[in-house]
């Protein structure tokens, strides 16, 4: 059994600061296909869920757009965001140095997003080399959060039981998943005067908290 534990990224909002991006990109797509969106409600209300989901949500809103329509707005969302972030994305403050101080411990990045995505982001950000090809993409797998199930099956692939994962994530989705998996979870909390962290995860509130969180971790594991 590995005596270390094993870290599971989400990337969103977690690694790479795309949130404010992908929140413009869903506001410039949705509305001309009739499903009226703002960045604003993005951030408000559907941060890290699945876009069908939100997609779906919005068509009990405004009404359905058929099979033709749907698949003209994501590939026009997906082509726009990776032109944003190839262009602007930057990681999250703080989250290189934490990586680097984080070297010693096995690394999964674990998205809502697709394989894709989540490649362009960790290149565009300067963070692929930390994480090799541990990516683990609900698209791929065919689960999403707040499913516990893709953080399990992503453990599952890395060798590691739940007990011995931590979770970082940002977004309650991923949170909620986290705790249903069994494991240890960090909640990087970006909006702590209006979100509050679930009981259960341990809140921080910058990336430079995580390599002493984690080292805490590691040694009530030991």
């Amino acid at each position: 059994m590995p005596n270390r534990l094993c870290l599971l990224f989400d990337s969103d909002g977690t690694l790479v600061d795309s949130e404010f991006l992908l929140a413009e990109v869903m506001a410039e797509t949705l509305t001309p296909f009739g499903l009226p969106f703002s960045a604003r409600q993005y951030m408000d209300e559907f941060r890290g869920v699945r876009f069908l989901s939100i997609v779906r949500e919005l068509e009990t809103r405004f009404g359905a757009l058929d099979e033709t329509q749907l698949a003209a707005m994501e590939a026009a969302m997906r082509e726009r965001m990776a032109t944003r972030m190839q262009n602007e994305l930057l990681a999250i403050d703080g989250m290189p140095n934490a990586l680097e101080a984080l070297a010693a411990y096995p690394k999964a990045v674990v998205s809502n997003g697709p394989e894709a995505k989540i490649r362009c982001a960790m290149q565009s950000a300067e963070l692929a080399h930390h994480f090799d090809n541990n990516l683990f993409s609900a698209y791929t797998l065919g689960v999403w959060k707040p499913d516990p199930a893709l953080y399990l099956k992503a453990a599952e692939a890395m060798g590691y039981p739940p007990e011995r994962c931590v979770v970082i994530d940002d977004a309650a989705v991923g949170v909620e998943a986290g705790l249903a998996a069994g494991m240890q979870v960090v909640h990087l909390n970006h909006f702590a005067g209006q979100e509050a962290t679930p009981a259960g995860a341990h809140g921080i509130h910058h990336a430079r908290e995580l390599p002493a969180v984690i080292g805490a971790l590691s040694g009530r594991s030991a």
